[in-house]
């Protein structure tokens, strides 16, 4: 949302003054997987939903530069003024990661200022081997990455950065008497948000760097990744289950297969959902791919070991092997009660 301000002040011009009255429209684009929070964002920020445009995605789920760049022509050619581009490195439903560099290309090309959401993988920039997936991310205007979701820091700790304060300040910024000070030449974080006043997030941070250490952490990232294959894998060797995208860091995201597919497979999928999380022991969460309901597995807690994985594996193939023996998720697990 801050960076949104601030890039709705740089193409906007004199908004935070004159309000969005009486200019172009502005227009947001992210990829059909991006967060919610984009277009949450873009409602708060007074632009309004209409004004995202959902970029189509690839087979493995990455924003298509070329179809970013037919969307922004069009919207130029209609007198809109782009603002913000919004490239994922870890989406929520797949951790895909879209191709920064060509992202940033195009947004440099007309003016709109890059967004990179590495709420969860950017953590991962960690690890040399990975790094080279993030090429392009180096361009960026701002990058969000949040530690309490793949770093092990408790909520909350997001991580805003940005290549130049002044969007930022000249979207926010302001300073009344009885709030100014003689001390000045610093940094005052009132002026890069909302809130006067911010509790020390950092701190939590800190702690963990001074307390685990980097090489620690990278470790404990790189065990995620390999868990996350190897279930991945032994899903495949069962036969019953098929991947629905790419492995991509500790997320999987898979269906049982189903002989009559449709709205069978999707019931069979919701009923395995409901009696591995009644179990207590793992936790599955879901979502939609290609209008499909589709099981997803993310590793990343601190304390999670192989063992919890292969647990989790041996639940899911339990309540597969119980609907097949009663021909089928019974009535009362087909609506999600």
């Amino acid at each position: 949302f801050t960076a949104m301000l601030a890039a709705r002040e740089r193409a906007g011009r004199e908004v935070r003054e004159r309000g969005l009255r009486g200019g172009p429209s502005l227009t947001v684009y992210a990829s059909e997987q991006a967060h919610s929070s984009v277009e949450k964002a873009a409602i708060a920020a007074g632009l309004g939903r209409t004004a995202v445009r959902r970029v189509p995605v690839d087979r493995a789920f990455r924003m298509k530069p070329a179809a970013l760049t037919r969307a922004l022509q069009t919207d130029v050619a209609a007198g809109a003024r782009p603002a913000l581009v919004c490239a994922t490195l870890g989406t929520t439903s797949t951790g895909s990661v879209d191709p920064v560099a060509e992202v940033a290309e195009v947004a440099t090309d007309h003016g709109a200022w890059l967004h990179v959401d590495a709420a969860y993988a950017g953590s991962a920039a960690l690890l040399p081997e990975v790094r080279p997936g993030f090429a392009g991310w180096e361009a960026a205007d701002s990058i969000v990455i949040n530690p309490h979701k793949w770093l092990g820091t408790s909520l909350d700790c997001s991580v805003l950065l940005f290549r130049d304060p002044d969007p930022f300040r000249a979207s926010l910024a302001l300073t009344p008497a009885y709030l100014q000070s003689a001390h000045a030449g610093g940094t005052d974080l009132m002026d890069f948000g909302l809130p006067l006043g911010r509790r020390f997030r950092a701190l939590k941070l800190w702690i963990l760097f001074r307390c685990v250490g980097t090489d620690e952490l990278a470790r404990t990232l790189r065990s995620h990744i390999r868990m996350g294959e190897e279930f991945a894998a032994a899903l495949g060797r069962d036969g019953r289950f098929e991947l629905a995208a790419p492995v991509s860091f500790g997320t999987v995201c898979f269906r049982a297969i189903s002989a009559t597919g449709g709205g069978a497979n999707d019931r069979l999928n919701r009923s395995l959902l409901e009696r591995v999380n009644r179990d207590g022991r793992a936790f599955l969460s879901h979502t939609e791919l290609d209008g499909r309901y589709t099981l997803r597995l993310s590793i990343g807690s601190a304390h999670t070991r192989p063992r919890h994985v292969d647990q989790a594996l041996d639940l899911l193939r339990r309540a597969r092997t119980a609907l097949d023996e009663t021909d089928g998720p019974p009535d009362d697990e087909t609506d999600g009660r």
